[in-house]
C-alpha cells in the first residue's frame, strides 16, 4: 500500500516538473536592429578613440567636468533655502 502511494507521488511530482520544464523563462523576443553594419562599425571606431572600449586592464578614464562656478557662488548656494523634497539619506 505505502509503496503504490510512494509510487504514485513520485508520478505526479515528475508530471508537474515535467509540464514547468516547457516553459521559457525569460520569453524570448526577436531582436530587430535599427541601425546598419556600417553605422556600427563606425560607432565602434569612434568609441574605440574616444578610449571607451575596455581593454584588458585598462579602463576607460572619466573626465570630471569643472564647475564654472565661484567658491563665493557655491557657498551662498549652500546658506539658501533648505529643499525637503531631496533624500539626503538614512
Amino acid at each position: 500500500m505505502n509503496a503504490t502511494k510512494i509510487t504514485a507521488a513520485v508520478l505526479l511530482f515528475a508530471a508537474a516538473g515535467a509540464s514547468f520544464a516547457e516553459n521559457k523563462y525569460p520569453p524570448e523576443t526577436k531582436f530587430v536592429s535599427t541601425k546598419t553594419r556600417a553605422e556600427v562599425i563606425e560607432e565602434l571606431k569612434q568609441a574605440r578613440a574616444e578610449g571607451l572600449i575596455v581593454n584588458g586592464n585598462n579602463y576607460p578614464v572619466f573626465v570630471v567636468p569643472h564647475s564654472t562656478l565661484t567658491r563665493a557662488e557655491v557657498v551662498s548656494q549652500l546658506k539658501g533655502p533648505v529643499r525637503n523634497d531631496i533624500y539626503t539619506g538614512a
